[in-house]
């Protein structure tokens, strides 16, 4: 038994410590109505496991957190996990209850800051909204985003949703939460942006 463990110490030590993406999500990526092995988030870390081994995901996604949650939260997941990575995928809440859209600029710009402040790489998914909501509302939500990573040099993915967005079928009976089928389909869509973050 002695040999084993000294034997899985080299081997440890020659990966190298393990390294860390965050995740700080809403429901969309904290699997909602699904086993949270069947979210893209924890997908995702089954692909970084075969092929960027070395890193590992926390994924410390809250079903209907807004950006403001996400702000008052990020400084402690930060302190935490002491994340390599960070992927922000917030906003939809804020959108879904019409709240004003510097407040949720602002609050992206705190988690991008304190993520960037902290050595961390940034991912910044983007939301959009349904046209319900009206044109001006809808495109500068969509702004938001690309403002945000712009101004804080960021990576961007501009919509999670969108290899799906258009396909009923792909969403849960709310209409707003994605089947476990069409999971990896998100993972997929995440990984390119998210892949070379992971170098």
């Amino acid at each position: 038994m002695a040999v084993g463990l000294a034997t899985l110490g080299a081997s440890v030590a020659e990966a190298g410590p393990v390294r860390t993406v965050l995740v700080m999500g809403d429901s969309l990526s904290a699997a909602y109505g699904l086993a949270s092995e069947e979210g893209w988030v924890a997908l995702t870390a089954e692909r970084m496991a075969k092929e960027t081994p070395g890193w590992r995901v926390v994924n410390a996604s809250v079903s209907g957190e807004t950006t403001a949650g996400g702000a008052s939260r990020i400084e402690g997941e930060l302190a935490r996990n002491q994340p390599a990575v960070v992927v922000i995928a917030l906003g939809g809440n804020d959108g879904l209850r019409g709240l004003p859209l510097k407040q949720t600029r602002a609050n992206l710009e705190k988690m991008v800051s304190a993520a960037r402040a902290s050595g961390a790489r940034v991912l910044l998914v983007g939301m959009r909204m349904p046209p319900n909501l009206g044109k001006t509302y809808t495109e500068g939500f969509a702004a938001n985003y690309r403002a945000v990573a712009e101004a804080h040099k960021v990576s961007l993915l501009p919509f999670l949703l969108e290899p799906i967005a258009m396909e009923r079928a792909s969403f849960q009976a709310d209409n707003i939460h994605p089947v476990a089928a069409v999971q990896p389909k998100l993972r997929d869509h995440v990984w390119p942006a998210l892949a070379p973050l992971l170098k």
